[in-house]
């Protein structure tokens, strides 16, 4: 199964590697890789002989988020599923685990794209962030939540509040990142690290995986908050301010309304 802006692949026997590429626009998810992306998943889950998932990009950047061209144009409800929500994939329910292969940033959505997936491995050249607020935006697919468990809270409120880059280093120092590598070696290691997964009994890989997130702090009451605070910033004069002025190149003139 390939396509224009996604790819998928198997590795050895029981890794399925799911790769967006779209480097032109930074990887950004349009429409299409959301709906790519969705069919990748649910392939691996259905094929029984895949224990575990390498999450990966063409270089130089990961993911720079949602494409901004698509919420222009009011495709914004493209960039989700019913089942998947954002790309696809931060909501979605899934029994195998996943390994995000960051070689570049990964920002905005690519960050909380990364914070849903189970393991993290970073090249020295990767850096995360939530710069939605320098657009006029609110991180609605689960990095306002999923980051303060990642990282100290106050932290987090820092980069969540600037919207400045979080550096690898200290990404991998408080949990965030398993693994550092060189850079154009993010997919070979994070490979590395689902060999190691899958040499192991895939249903008591599943059951624990399963326990681990099934005793942890519940998300639904936190998808809700994340989705009226996306509503709120949605409505107003300085998201479509922000928007124009990331894509003109030039610094918002914001209004507060």
């Amino acid at each position: 199964m390939s396509g224009a802006v996604v790819r998928f692949e198997t590795h050895d026997e029981h890794v399925g590697v799911i790769t967006i590429d779209r480097p032109e626009a930074r990887n950004a998810i349009s429409p299409e890789v959301t709906t790519a992306i969705e069919a990748a998943v649910d392939e691996i889950e259905a094929r029984a002989e895949l224990w575990v998932t390498v999450l990966a990009a063409t270089p130089p950047v990961f993911c720079a988020g949602a494409d901004l061209k698509a919420i222009r144009d009011g495709r914004r409800l493209e960039l989700s599923t019913a089942r998947g929500g954002f790309a696809g994939l931060v909501r979605r329910q899934r029994t195998k685990p996943m390994i995000a292969a960051v070689d570049g940033p990964a920002l905005a959505g690519g960050t909380e794209i990364v914070l849903s997936c189970d393991l993290v491995v970073a090249s020295e050249a990767a850096r995360f962030g939530l710069p939605e607020v320098k657009r006029g935006l609110v991180a609605a697919a689960g990095g306002l939540f999923r980051l303060p468990r990642k990282l100290p809270a106050n932290l987090a409120m820092e980069h969540a509040l600037t919207g400045e880059p979080i550096a690898v280093e200290t990404a991998a120092r408080f949990g965030l990142v398993n693994r550092v590598c060189e850079p154009g070696a993010a997919r070979d290691t994070a490979l590395d690290l689902a060999a190691a997964i899958a040499v192991n009994a895939p249903l008591a890989v599943r059951e624990s995986r399963r326990v681990m997130i099934e005793s942890g702090p519940g998300d639904e009451a936190a998808w809700e908050l994340s989705k009226a605070a996306a509503a709120v910033a949605a409505e107003s004069e300085d998201v479509q301010e922000g928007i124009a002025a990331f894509l003109e190149k030039r610094p918002p003139i914001w209004r507060g309304v």
